[in-house]
């Protein structure tokens, strides 16, 4: 096999050539020679099978060193006609260096692009330049690269202002722009010039070389079979077809499918023909049952190695040209010349139309040669745009049936020419490009239907592959269209115009595509396909916007689009007659002829582009003024406005009736298309536009019209058109889901009308500015509740540059509040904000409108107003749109709210709605304020035509005279059944009678004491409705009031006994607390030594939390056991790279002073029986085995190796710990101090030691084995201790001495006990240094399982502490402190131990805030040690604690920065490591694992915290199949984290955060968080964790 041969060695034969060649003699020959193409190619065709390819395994190092000096060397001696080293440095020298930065950015790379300065969001930098640059005092945007673009610094088209970074910036003497060229020789020139087209040439031929069958066979002749990369197959597929194949191991497999992915292709066989051939065969057998085979192709090692020398020839180009702005146009002039073949023959044209045929690696060189010559030169970038234009067409249909990445492919450059202003308008305008692009887009969605409609309904699986690689287009045209010109030429229009023709030819294809039919009986068999079609929509929108906003910078392009537009909607019209019949309507003395359509019964489609694209370009007259001011240049008269608003009305009538239930037969497919509609991402060019077009028709037709076609495809009008409409509770008693479908027609009505009626914040349509919508947009999101920054992106559309606008405006309307260590910062609503409320906000969904409301009306009642939410004051309208407002005042419509408020009169019944009523009071407001704000805004000459108030209060005429809308209002408000409505109805009253009363001062003659009695009235029955409700709510408390008294007197007279006890027992308590409180120096506390205080004697009374039973904790009574968890640790660790002991010989007796590992035992406090507790675990157990057999997923915790989660609070454990009674009372006077104490343990320190190595060649018995096998068997047999406590105390130390030493359980290993101790002694010095800030909890939730074991902390004496730890000191008292520091550690563990081994309380001194010097003498006092730190000299004392933190990243040690890679940091002690990535696997156990997961076990005994650098998150694992996502540390100035760097603001980090996962290692609970999180989020648990 290839891969297990070793690498060969350099033949002898081409040594010894190698040390007769001269490459200034080959140069020096080249140059006397004529036909020099000849001589290089003779040159070539010697020595590159000489050096490339002579064996199975290549040897980049021996081939690069050997091309160096025997093929690239001749070539420099030629090119610089002298030594290179001296010639290159030279032109280098006296090269001026381009303006334009040019560093190609490799994958992950960070680029910045300034969201103030930037042209497009396309335009970015490279970390330098933007450092250097003014844009890093701006707003920018921060993203990682894909790969293959370049920095734009230096490109003065592609930023508004300071387009260059301080090592850029132009010199004042070179703004004259001088031909690189003329510093050269014309010998120079025409050297370079031979040497580029030969090496240009050679490099073009060979790369696209497919003459493979035409090569003579020869039997010595070797060959490769070369394996291609595709995107069609996965990892696994390749792994497990090259094993079978070349018979290699699944390692040396890995490793080729690695390379294949990352360079293209890879040799996978060497030998003869057949050899290669017979793998060839069985790879495309493996790989061809379920898809298209992998590529497989067997080549002479001779065109292996040409292709091999042919990218390196390219690389050589692309490093010799970065020498001289001279060489690189030269080569440019080389690549750009015309060939023999005539037009698109150049070297240029020829790699780009071979691109779909070449391997990735040698698309990404000559890519990688073309941004670094023809995109560099400013001349020769825009002949290159022009023959990429050219060749544009069969460009994209090779990339369309190609199966590679956009990114690898030559058409992703079309970013770098189309994205620069002055190259897109010059191909628009020379190259038709525009045209050029929606026609081949057109061209590639052929399947239509009859009608010639896109139809995506039968698509096949090849089909689909296409339409996803064909909206590449839509990016091209974007970029096209993304920069508006300021300047337009009669050519410019004219071709934009033919583009525009083009486009209109695309969205006819798309009017009325995929209709639906309403389903009635029979639910629908098969979802309909719909996705395709709002694919196609959502990529189009911003086009769509870009279009308009070109045709907004022209008046004649504006007029000449909207007329083409308008015939283009015409010829849909014709198009489909959906068996319309005329008929007449009439209603309250109007009649209008229309059709007879049914939503519910004919087709209808959501897809309307043709009318959307004439409602924005409707707008755009009114905005520009182009409608006043050329009025006959338009068609405005010939227009229908029945035929305007006739299909934009059917897709709202559609969403209407979704939403009434009509359609639930059609499946979810017609319910997801309704909700884009209505979405942020659609609604700009869908819903938002059929609303403008609706507006747009009914301002050119009579209102009462408008309505009545309206009332007709809602299929309402045979209600309201009845004589006795107003009678309808009485009348319509049929079918209760027709009366309920009718109900939220009506309400969907009502609601399209107040939005036809009230949405003016349109620039165009109402007179606004731009960022009134934003801020409109804003507060309605606001008034739901307060949001994060990008909550509110969200809910805000983006333009094409990413941009919502939302900065310029925010602060005027809301105030920031930042995030704590948890949480987001929120934006909160402005109070005098609120005002501007609509409730019937035409963005809100309905659940939106339900939280608005509520949180209103909620603030309202805080704030002490009324319930009433009405409507707001308005802008006024456009005049092009000013007739609208009459639709309030028409008679339809006050007949419409009169037939509602009528029904209202009577409890509903299910034959209308509070919905209803609450909208027709909403319009009634609306119109009350309009005619409010057209008195104030109205001049003495300029009449009021808006009588909204006189309508509402006339009576109806005879026969019916039915009550005016203002009678009825007087009627409800006194109406029990709508106490929710009276407040809103009473603010219409009020503000009725105060516009009755301003028309009677000016024209109307109203007659006064009318007026005055009605206000009087309306006030009186306000004062006397506060009052009674006062009233009844005082009533209301007093008796609450006295009811709880009573309840009170009755509980103490039931439980005196009770009462009096607990009065007792408190006087009894503080009598004594006052008598042993320590009041002089004396009642010292003092816990350990002679002068030990005495404990305090207390029941310890425990409640089981699975049984819930009291119990006594007594050392002969049963076990009561705690949940914990026993984990190996690093935390402490000083040495990570300790390898880890050997768990069999190692002795755990004496830790090691770095505590490189340690045994860490927590608790989350939670108590139990030791019986109920073995009761759960069996149930566990149980259930375990069950799922196992149902489901291979891991859970959050393992049973086999012991684990559970506690019953209470699902905290992960794996042992128990046995509560044992308190310390009794002992005589202090038989304790020594700690120095006596210290002295007798050294000297048996020392005995055994001594012991130990005089039986060492006798026994193999560890040192400490000999006292533990007796200690041990004397510990048991003494103890007084019941068997149950016994039991689980054994239990204790089995898990602690198994996950410890991470060997199987033996209770008979005399390592059992000390590895119990040393856990107490690791577990106190992990609590030691949080016990200031934590005190309490520590000592109550951790300390009683402490309390047994005794602290074999870590020893070194004082002067090697100060010599190893401390800083230079410059005086006896900074000495002093210094050792005062060192020392505290050890002693608040040791205080910590001895508080619970023996009972006695802690001074109140450690509880209060820190202060060295008062710890420090409260500290000794308590420990019975002197103070003075000369008496201390010769004890032993721990040292302090030192904990890693993470430091600057440093590079990948294995990516490169390929994009496979995901580079991950370590938090704990800094290592860069290659995350999810097939090359960076190890072996763990007999498993392929992860390099994050490998980590864990090496650095932290299999527990991690590692930050993914890329998508700034934060990852924990704990073991192989334990792991969860952490909120990484980062903030924006936003108070947000951003996972992913979607949204790209700048973070910085956040110190408390960062302490807050710093504490969560400290303390040991990374594991627990891990447990919680997939407990929480089942998705968790399946991930495959190792592989990380």
């Amino acid at each position: 096999m290839a891969a297990a041969e070793s690498d060969r060695e350099v033949p002898s034969a081409l040594c010894t050539e190698f040390l007769h060649f001269s490459a200034k003699d080959t140069a020096s020959k080249w140059l006397q020679v004529t036909d020099l193409y000849k001589e290089v190619y003779q040159h070539l065709a010697c020595y590159v099978p000489k050096i490339y390819c002579l064996g199975p395994n290549l040897n980049p190092q021996s081939e690069d060193l050997l091309a160096q000096l025997l093929l690239q060397a001749p070539l420099e001696w030629y090119l610089c006609g002298e030594d290179p080293s001296m010639g290159l440095a030279k032109l280098e020298q006296n090269n001026q260096p381009s303006q334009l930065c040019g560093h190609v950015f490799r994958v992950g790379e960070p680029t910045y692009s300034c969201r103030e300065c930037a042209a497009d969001p396309t335009c970015v930098l490279c970390m330098q330049c933007f450092l250097g640059s003014v844009h890093k005092e701006h707003r920018y945007r921060m993203t990682t690269s894909g790969g293959g673009g370049f920095c734009d610094c230096g490109d003065t088209e592609a930023w508004k202002k300071g387009p260059y970074c301080q090592k850029h910036e132009p010199n004042i003497s070179d703004s004259c722009q001088e031909d690189p060229l003329a510093h050269l020789s014309t010998d120079m020139i025409a050297r370079c010039y031979n040497v580029f087209s030969i090496v240009l040439k050679y490099a073009v031929d060979m790369l696209t070389w497919d003459k493979e069958d035409e090569l003579p066979p020869d039997r010595g002749d070797t060959y490769y079979c070369m394996l291609f990369n595709d995107e069609v197959h996965t990892y696994e597929q390749v792994i497990y077809t090259l094993q079978k194949a070349v018979n290699c191991t699944q390692k040396e497999a890995v490793s080729f499918a690695t390379i294949v992915d990352r360079d293209g292709r890879k040799s996978v066989r060497f030998g003869d023909f057949a050899f290669c051939e017979q793998a060839k065969s069985v790879i495309v057998r493996n790989t061809s049952r379920q898809s298209k085979p992998l590529r497989v192709q067997v080549m002479h090692s001779s065109v292996v190695a040409h292709q091999c020398f042919a990218l390196k020839a390219l690389h050589w180009l692309g490093h010799v040209i970065g020498y001289s702005d001279a060489l690189r146009r030269i080569l440019c002039q080389v690549g750009l010349e015309r060939g023999p073949e005539g037009e698109n023959s150049s070297l240029v044209d020829t790699l780009m139309l071979c691109d779909s045929k070449m391997w990735k690696g040698a698309r990404n060189v000559y890519h990688q040669l073309f941004m670094s010559s023809l995109l560099m030169d400013l001349k020769y970038k825009k002949l290159f745009a022009i023959q990429f234009a050219k060749n544009y067409e069969r460009l994209q249909s090779d990339y369309v049936k190609d199966d590679h990445d956009r990114e690898f492919s030559v058409t992703d450059l079309s970013v770098q020419m189309f994205t620069v202003p002055s190259l897109a308008r010059m191909l628009i305008t020379e190259e038709n490009l525009m045209t050029t692009i929606i026609r081949t887009f057109v061209d590639h969605l052929r399947h239509r239907d009859l009608q010639g409609r896109f139809q995506f309904e039968r698509y096949t699986a090849q089909q689909a592959f296409k339409f996803r690689r064909v909206q590449s287009l839509i990016g091209d045209l974007k970029y096209v269209l993304i920069s508006r010109p300021t300047e337009w030429s009669d050519q410019l229009r004219e071709k934009f115009l033919e583009g525009l023709d083009t486009f209109l030819e695309l969205f006819k294809c798309m009017q009325g595509m995929d209709p639906v039919v309403r389903q009635v009986g029979q639910h629908i068999e098969m979802e309909p396909e719909w996705e395709a079609a709002f694919t196609l929509q959502m990529k189009l929108t911003h086009i769509i916007s870009m279009m308009q906003e070109w045709c907004a910078t022209d008046e004649r392009v504006l007029i000449e689009a909207y007329k083409k537009c308008l015939t283009a909607l015409t010829q849909c019209h014709s198009g489909f007659t959906d068996g319309e019949q005329p008929i007449t309507l009439s209603m309250c003395g109007h009649s209008v002829d229309t059709i007879r359509y049914c939503v519910s019964q004919e087709k209808v489609s959501i897809h309307l582009p043709v009318s959307r694209l004439l409602a924005g370009l409707h707008v755009l007259l009114s905005k520009m003024e182009v409608a006043y001011r050329f009025p006959e240049q338009l068609p405005l008269s010939e227009l229908s406005p029945p035929m305007l608003i006739e299909h934009p009305l059917r897709c709202l009538v559609l969403c209407a009736q979704v939403h009434a239930g009509m359609w639930r037969r059609n499946g979810f497919s017609l319910v997801n298309q309704i909700y884009y509609y209505h979405n942020v991402k659609c609604r700009v060019e869908m819903f938002d536009k059929d609303l403008i077009m609706l507006q747009a028709g009914a301002s050119m037709m009579d209102p009462n019209h408008f309505l009545m076609i309206v009332l007709s495809r809602f299929e309402l009008y045979h209600i309201f058109s009845s004589a006795d409409c107003r009678k309808r509770y009485n009348r319509e008693n049929t079918n209760k889901d027709v009366v309920q479908q009718n109900n939220t027609l009506i309400e969907e009505m009502l609601h399209l009308i107040m939005m036809v009626v009230g949405e003016r914040f349109e620039a165009g349509v109402g007179q606004v500015e731009g960022c009134d919508e934003i801020k409109r947009e804003i507060i309605h999101q606001l008034c739901i509740r307060p949001m994060a920054h990008s909550e509110l992106v969200k809910a805000l559309p983006e333009n094409e540059n990413k941009e919502t606008g939302m900065e310029r405006v925010i602060d005027c309307v809301a105030s920031f509040k930042k995030p704590g260590v948890t949480g987001r910062g929120l934006y909160e609503l402005r109070p005098e904000c609120a005002k501007q409320f609509n409730l019937y906000f035409h963005h809100y969904s309905r659940a939106d409108q339900s939280k608005a409301e509520e949180a209103q009306r909620k603030l309202k009642r805080q704030n002490g107003e009324d319930m009433a939410l009405p409507p707001p004051m308005l802008p006024p309208f456009s005049p092009l749109f000013a007739s609208l407002v009459n639709i309030l005042q028409c008679d339809v419509l006050l007949g419409m709210l009169g037939a509602v408020l009528q029904w209202a009169m009577e409890p509903s019944g299910g034959h209308w709605s509070e919905s209803m009523l609450q909208r027709v009071l909403h319009l009634i407001g609306t119109g009350l304020l309009e005619e409010q704000q057209q008195l104030e805004n109205s001049s003495e000459d300029h009449h009021v035509s808006f009588n909204f108030t006189l309508k509402i209060s006339r009576p109806g005429e005879a026969p019916s005279n039915t009550a005016s809308v203002l009678a009825l209002l007087e009627n409800l408000q006194n109406a029990p059944h709508l106490e929710v409505h009276k407040d809103m109805i009473r603010w219409i009253l009020k503000v009725g009678i105060k516009t009755i009363r301003e028309l009677t001062a000016s024209t109307y003659t109203v007659t006064a004491s009318g007026s005055h009695g009605l206000e009087e009235m309306v006030c009186d029955k306000d004062k006397a409705e506060r009052k009674r409700k006062a009233e009844m709510a005082r009533l209301r408390r007093e008796k609450i009031m006295a009811q709880m008294s009573e309840m009170q007197r009755h509980f103490i007279n039931e439980n005196k006994e009770l009462f009096q006890q607990s009065l007792e027992e408190l006087d009894a308590s503080t009598s004594t607390s006052l008598e042993h409180s320590p009041t002089s120096s004396d009642a010292a506390l003092v816990c350990v030594g002679p002068r030990r205080s005495r404990p305090r004697e207390k029941r310890q009374v425990v409640t089981c939390i699975l049984c819930q039973e009291e119990q006594e904790i007594k050392a002969d009574s049963k076990a009561m056991v705690l949940a914990a968890f026993v984990q190996r640790s690093t935390v402490m660790s000083k040495n990570r790279k300790r390898p880890p002991h050997d768990p069999e010989h190692y002795d755990p007796l004496f830790m090691h002073p770095d505590l490189s590992f340690g045994t860490h035992t927590g608790s989350c406090g939670h108590i139990m029986h030791s019986h109920c507790w073995q009761r759960y675990f069996e149930a566990v157990q149980a259930k375990e085995q069950r799922r196992q057999q149902r489901l291979r997923v891991h859970t959050s915790y393992d049973v086999g190796n012991g684990e559970f989660l506690c019953p209470l609070c699902e905290c992960l454990s794996n042992t128990v710990i046995p509560l044992l009674p308190g310390a009794k009372g002992s005589n202090s006077c038989e304790q020594p101090g700690l120095g006596q104490w210290l002295k007798i343990s050294g000297q048996q320190i020392k005995a055994m030691h001594s012991a130990h190595r005089k039986l060492q060649p006798v026994s193999e018995f560890l040192p400490a084995q000999i006292i533990l096998i007796i200690a041990r068997h004397i510990f048991i047999l003494s103890t007084p201790y019941s068997s149950t406590i016994k039991e689980m105390l054994t239990t204790f130390g089995t898990t602690t001495y198994k996950v410890g030493l991470k060997v199987h359980p033996n209770e008979q290993d005399p390592r059992v006990p000390i590895m119990c101790w040393g856990s107490c002694a690791y577990t106190i010095q992990s609590i030691a240094p949080h016990i200031l800030s934590h005190s309490h909890e520590f000592i109550s939730q951790r300390g009683t399982h402490i309390t047994h074991f005794t602290a074999k902390t870590n020893q070194l004496p004082v002067e090697e502490l100060l010599l190893s730890s401390l800083p230079e000191v410059g005086s006896g008292w900074h000495l002093w402190r210094c050792v005062k520091t060192g020392i505290l550690p050890y002693l608040r563990g040791a205080a910590l131990f001895f508080h619970h081994l023996n009972g006695v309380p802690t001074p109140p001194e450690l509880h209060g805030n820190y202060n060295m010097d008062a710890h420090w003498e409260v500290l000794c006092g308590y420990l019975s040690l002197p103070s003075n730190l000369l008496q201390l000299y010769h004890m032993y004392l721990a040292p302090t604690v030192c904990l890693c933190s993470p430091r600057s990243p440093p590079r990948c040690p294995k990516s490169g920065g390929d994009k496979s890679r995901a580079p991950t940091l370590c938090l704990v002690c800094g290592s860069m490591l290659c995350s999810q990535s097939y090359c960076c696997q190890t072996e763990l156990d007999g498993e392929d694992v992860g390099a994050c997961t490998a980590h864990t076990f090496a650095c932290g005994a299999g527990v991690g915290i590692f930050l993914r650098v890329r998508e700034s998150q934060v990852l924990f694992l704990a073991g192989k199949t334990k792991g969860c996502f952490y909120a990484p540390p980062y903030l924006d100035d936003y108070g947000e984290t951003d996972q992913g760097l979607r949204r790209g603001n700048p973070l910085h980090l956040c110190r408390q955060r960062y302490r807050k996962i710093q504490k969560l290692w400290r303390q040991h609970s990374v594991t627990e968080e891990i447990g919680h999180a997939q407990e929480a989020n089942q998705t968790l648990v399946g991930i495959d964790w190792q592989h990380l």
